[in-house]
């Protein structure tokens, strides 16, 4: 039985090294599967639960599908859209807001860190979003969903979401229930300034990530600033633990060329930085150049990117739309 795959990314610009080695790359892969049906989705909704400027959204939400492209994924063979055209998905993620409870979202740790202190400021939609994200797994019959660590609380809440349903309305089995899919031999990508924290866009200092937009010359000059220590490299894992800038570098190296953590180790054991660092300048110009000059020259081509995302609203609307129907008999619309 082939696997149907839902996985989305929000279109908040300059995605970076850490969204394409913790997401897109592994899309590519889900891609190339014969055994797969993949729905990749631009999750625009979402993006609007913090302010967004229309434009620059717009924008976004092109480069978005740009990069879906220039990395590799197929739109003959997978469904690219944004989710604002398809309606479906804010219809039934209200229905699933009757059926998810109070207490489950008290508990979304994601909530917490995004809304801060003031969490009395934050807007419904920030704290209502793992709905919305029910909504556009389950619209689709999902087998499987690619998560990272910050999303799977989410599809636990999904899972619980559909489970709670089925059984509120004696409709056994109608809501798959999804599963993880979890990446082997990957390392979460942290910022080149700050090996404690994640690669975001939303750092004040561009040398503190890889931008899948950067030339040549900006990798080789992020790298060759990255933050490191004195030590020469260790000849075990265990000796990266207290060396947060050097792990990450290393696991950068690693999952760039799907190479187990302790292979690239014993590669590079005892040598000095600047050598390591010259070997990954290499291995990410390889890699990120060719997505970054695709990238620049789909932006130029819109009316191809329109029409990508026509064609998959186009099928996303009538899985979805079908799937709804299906909702509201059930729930006695």
């Amino acid at each position: 039985m082939k696997k149907k795959i839902f996985s989305g990314v929000q279109p908040t610009g300059n995605l970076h090294l850490g969204n394409y080695l913790g997401a897109i790359k592994n899309f590519v892969k889900l891609n190339n599967e014969v055994s797969n049906d993949c729905v990749f989705c631009v999750v625009d909704l979402h993006a609007i639960t913090v302010t967004q400027d229309p434009k620059k959204l717009r924008d976004n939400i092109y480069e978005t599908v740009a990069t879906f492209v220039a990395s590799g994924i197929d739109p003959e063979k997978s469904i690219i859209f944004n989710q604002s055209g398809v309606s479906a998905h804010s219809e039934t993620a209200w229905i699933l807001s009757c059926t998810a409870r109070m207490g489950w979202l008290n508990r979304m740790t994601q909530f917490k860190e995004k809304a801060g202190k003031d969490k009395e400021k934050a807007s419904i939609g920030l704290y209502s979003y793992p709905v919305l994200m029910a909504a556009d797994i389950l619209l689709y019959d999902t087998t499987h969903v690619p998560v990272g660590d910050d999303q799977k609380q989410h599809l636990e809440l999904c899972r619980d979401i559909a489970q709670k349903f089925n059984n509120d309305f004696t409709a056994d089995n109608f809501f798959r229930i999804p599963e993880p899919l979890i990446q082997k031999e990957f390392s979460r990508i942290m910022s080149l300034r700050d090996g404690s924290k994640k690669m975001s866009k939303s750092e004040l200092s561009d040398l503190s990530r890889i931008n899948l937009t950067d030339d040549k010359d900006q990798i080789i000059n992020k790298i060759k600033k990255a933050k490191t220590d004195t030590l020469p490299l260790p000849s075990t894992s265990a000796g990266l633990e207290k060396r947060p800038e050097a792990k990450n570098l290393m696991g950068i190296y690693s999952s760039l060329i799907d190479e187990n953590l302790d292979m690239t180790i014993g590669k590079f054991s005892g040598k000095n930085f600047s050598e390591f660092k010259e070997n990954l300048s290499q291995v990410l110009v390889d890699k990120i150049t060719p997505i970054s000059s695709e990238i620049k020259k789909l932006l130029k081509e819109k009316n191809f990117l329109d029409q990508i995302l026509k064609k998959g609203r186009e099928k996303a609307d009538r899985i979805a739309s079908e799937k709804l129907k299906k909702i509201q008999e059930i729930v006695g619309f």
